[in-house]
């Protein structure tokens, strides 16, 4: 079996780090010097630099090589650029070869999830997502943990689970594509919030409050797209929301942090040399919300401030001030 990922970002690199130590790995990086570096020096120098990558992961700059040779291809490109780069890939597949996604996001446009967007560009490959509370350097690392891979083919996420798993990784499988795919995605919204709070001076209670709400918030949208309630019990609800709203690794809650200490979202964007994908999904996953008849109010704040110059101080008011309602509503 060979594996192709294609993005080499920290997430991308990583699963291509460990897919390598148990089948031959081919990595997709846009530019030549970073496939270079991979290639001889073993290192990801724009994103991990601290780790020494495995001698069997080799890089390129061909999509056509690294998804023709593909048994297995994992897309990790950001959610703005995945269809894109998806249907160019799709020239090079391979019939009926498993298509992976670690994007956690949604097409703006579309309101799409990558697994449907996926679809659209690759029709007739089955399709599985990687997800759950991996932080790439905790991974890399080998610090335990524990990720998800969904897919609704019992076969093929036994071999997945194989494929991604390793002495400090356990790799579960599940049935629930949309419940993973919007755990994924709405945890990043949530872990705006929680920065916020954090930036505001606020300490565990507010972070416990907006992540236990927040849980409310994607089971709710979640079950209204035909998720199953259990799986935002699990790894990939719960299990990831906790790490992306506490960890100073999360890039979402690094935007949120920054956010309530009162910097402007273009000045914090413009500085990042990675994809915060809860900003850009959070009007998307607000949509998806009021089609589904879905209250979402965390969201809503989150929107508010990312995208209509709301301050983080009037969003955690605008909070604090809705009407009385039972937990269970």
């Amino acid at each position: 079996m060979h594996v192709g990922v294609v993005g080499a970002g920290s997430w991308g690199t990583t699963v291509a780090a460990m897919a390598a130590v148990n089948a031959p790995t081919l990595l997709w990086a846009r530019r030549e010097a970073l496939a270079v570096q991979i290639n001889t020096e073993h290192r990801n120098g724009d994103y991990l630099p601290q780790f020494t990558l495995p001698d069997a992961l080799c890089a390129s700059t061909s999509l056509e090589e690294v998804v023709s040779t593909a048994d297995v291809l994992v897309m990790a490109v950001p959610s703005h650029g995945y269809r894109e780069v998806a249907s160019e890939a799709a020239r090079f597949l391979r019939p009926w070869v498993p298509v992976v996604s670690l994007t956690k996001g949604l097409e703006r446009a579309s309101r799409k999830r990558m697994s449907e967007v996926t679809r659209d560009e690759m029709p007739g490959h089955p399709v599985a997502v990687l997800t759950g509370p991996n932080l790439a350097k905790e991974i890399l690392s080998g610090q335990p943990a524990a990720s998800v891979v969904a897919i609704d083919d019992n076969d093929i996420a036994t071999e997945l689970q194989r494929l991604f798993g390793r002495p400090t990784l356990r790799v579960y499988t599940n049935d629930d594509v949309v419940g993973c795919e919007v755990g994924g995605v709405v945890k990043n919204v949530i872990a705006i919030a929680s920065g916020m709070a954090e930036g505001m001076g606020f300490g565990d209670n507010t972070r416990a409050t907006l992540i236990t709400r927040g849980l409310a918030e994607m089971t709710r949208l979640g079950i209204a797209m035909g998720g199953h309630a259990a799986t935002f019990a699990g790894l990939a609800g719960m299990g990831d929301l906790i790490a992306t709203c506490s960890s100073k690794q999360s890039r979402n809650n690094t935007v949120g942090l920054q956010l309530g200490q009162g910097r402007a979202i273009a000045d914090i964007v413009a500085e990042m040399n990675m994809v915060a994908e809860g900003v850009k999904s959070s009007p998307s996953v607000l949509d998806l919300a009021r089609r589904h008849g879905v209250d979402m109010p965390i969201t809503e704040q989150v929107v508010a401030v990312c995208h209509q110059g709301r301050s983080a101080a009037d969003a955690l008011t605008a909070l604090m001030q809705r009407s009385r309602k039972s937990e269970m509503e």
